[in-house]
């Protein structure tokens, strides 16, 4: 085990004010049953919860909720957090007691754990805005593969339209509301046996994208 922890916080890109809390962090039960991560993990896990919500909002402004809230549960799972735990090798860092080191079942949860524990001292430590920057770091190829999965949408309409109508889809730009520094943009989209779908965004291009992924949602094409 290496407890270089300044290797620690320049891999997550933050260097905390109380070692302490970052010392915390890494102590699992299986160490020190009264003073562990527990703690710091619980208040990581809602810290995580909150940003991560915040960075769907901004990315996708007129996306329903259910779509967001399914990119949500996908960011935020226990796969998602092990595998950014593996990456930044977590477990060399952390204090486990002996009937546990070598339990690879339990590693996902404690490696995730440990991750939003982290999180949670972060916070704890220098509040909320550094714990965003951090996760937002950590997290940027997740999201990156969440914004390419919307971008998409126009394409995969595109086949299948193609592929069963041999038409392309009809987009109809609708109208432009809102104020002139941020307006939003409505966008028609139809093919073949479809009814017209609205999609709206902050540009025509973001409308069509929105009413391309609203279509196949109702056409049920994943």
């Amino acid at each position: 085990m290496n407890r270089n922890l300044k290797d620690l916080e320049s891999l997550i890109n933050f260097n905390f004010k109380n070692q302490d809390l970052l010392k915390q962090s890494l102590i699992h039960k299986s160490y020190d049953y009264e003073n562990n991560n527990e703690r710091l993990e619980f208040l990581g896990d809602r810290v995580l919860g909150l940003i991560i919500s915040k960075k769907l909002i901004d990315i996708y402004p007129n996306e329903k909720e259910g779509i967001i809230d399914k990119k949500f549960a996908n960011l935020v799972n226990k796969k998602s957090c092990f595998k950014i735990a593996k990456k930044l090798n977590l477990r060399k860092f952390m204090l486990l007691g002996t009937s546990i080191r070598n339990l690879e079942r339990s590693e996902d949860k404690i490696l995730s754990d440990c991750l939003e524990a982290i999180i949670g001292a972060i916070y704890r430590d220098s509040g909320l805005k550094p714990a965003e920057k951090v996760v937002i770091h950590l997290w940027k190829d997740f999201l990156d593969k969440s914004i390419v999965l919307l971008i998409d949408s126009k394409t995969r309409l595109q086949e299948y339209s193609l592929k069963n109508f041999k038409v392309l889809p009809k987009y109809t730009f609708y109208k432009k509301t809102g104020p002139q520094h941020r307006p939003t943009f409505k966008t028609d989209v139809q093919i073949p046996n479809s009814k017209k779908i609205m999609g709206t965004g902050l540009s025509k291009k973001d409308a069509q994208q929105n009413a391309a992924s609203k279509l196949l949602q109702i056409l049920k094409i994943s």
